[in-house]
């Protein structure tokens, strides 16, 4: 889920503004080292903005460092931006497991299957919601039993 190129343009842009503002033409200490805090501080920040990673591996959905066993897995239901936004709104589930971009317009919201978990579901953004929802059910397939179909 890493950030498209503009909020890339205008957090680097904005750090520069910052660091121009402090500068403002001093010499000394004040002409370079607004400049290399802000600039590198604003590119670390975006950077750990875009980190997280959305897989499925090993029997596992792993988001960030969450991780979720797909024998749990109830269904996979991939939204676009406005099912993203119903999901996310006013009638949302307040212990749902939620990992958002806004700057993503889908998402996948998985439901649980297990009652010792208070958790009913999780909706985690993604670019391809239709193939990580397939992957998500596919894994799940996989790692049940030939007797335990639904």
């Amino acid at each position: 889920m890493t950030l498209p190129w503009w909020a890339w343009l205008l957090g680097i842009g904005f750090a520069c503004f910052m660091a121009t503002e402090i500068w403002m033409g001093s010499t000394g200490l004040r002409a370079w080292l607004p400049f290399t805090v802000l600039v590198p501080a604003a590119g670390v920040g975006l950077w750990w903005l875009g980190r997280i990673t959305v897989a499925v591996r090993g029997g596992e959905l792993l988001v960030d460092d969450a991780r979720l066993p797909v024998r749990f897995i109830a269904d996979a239901i991939p939204l676009d931006s406005a099912g993203r936004r119903e999901v996310l709104g006013v009638g949302a589930d307040p212990l749902a497991f939620v990992v958002q971009r806004p700057w993503v317009g889908g998402a996948v919201q998985v439901v649980l299957d297990d009652p010792s978990d208070p958790t009913p579901y999780w909706v985690v953004s993604s670019h391809d919601p239709v193939r990580l929802a397939a992957a998500i059910l596919a894994a799940r397939d996989t790692d049940r039993p030939a007797g335990d179909a639904d």
